[in-house]
């Protein structure tokens, strides 16, 4: 069942942020979710894991994910409790790792207009998001239903399970 309503308080940052800004490459000697999570966004905001909550949004700007194509960075940002990205583009490998790691992810081309500290709502079924700060909703493409299958079912690994079992049916 899809989830209609992600909602959160919005952190920002800037465009261009690598694979190394979300997850730095000293950390890759583990891939276990928790302590990558301790991690996240800590060479771009060395305070940004102890300042946000489960359930924020980071809102970025164009070509989030970029570098490397290490799938550690979509699962800190999932483990560290963030549970939407939103930016006007995103690197390619990034984007299919996110989604294959149930991370849901947003194009959305006045990202720009959001501001740090704002409160949103992501309607992934009406395709909207509207900043509850200055009540401005800004429409997107809903994410396919074959991707949203994946996020719903907390990414592909999940998914397959799943599909062996019978579960999606």
């Amino acid at each position: 069942m899809q989830k209609a309503n992600i909602n959160g308080k919005v952190w920002t940052f800037g465009k261009d942020i690598d694979t190394d800004l979300i997850i730095a490459a000293r950390y890759l000697n583990t891939s276990v979710p928790e302590e990558l999570a301790k991690h996240v966004m800590e060479d771009a905001d060395p305070e940004f894991v102890s300042k946000m909550s489960v359930g924020d949004i980071i809102v970025a700007g164009e070509n989030f994910g970029c570098g490397s194509s290490r799938e550690h960075a979509p699962i800190a940002l999932k483990a560290a409790g963030v549970a939407a990205i939103i930016a006007p583009t995103f690197a390619r490998i990034f984007y299919r790792n996110a989604f294959n790691m149930g991370l849901p992810i947003f194009e959305l081309q006045e990202s720009a207009e959001i501001k740090e500290g704002d409160a949103v709502t992501v309607d992934m079924n009406a395709g909207t998001i509207t900043n509850n700060t200055t009540s401005k909703t800004y429409n997107f493409t809903p994410i396919p239903a074959f991707m949203q299958e994946l996020i719903d079912a907390g990414g592909l690994m999940n998914f397959a399970q799943n599909e062996i079992e019978g579960k999606n049916r």
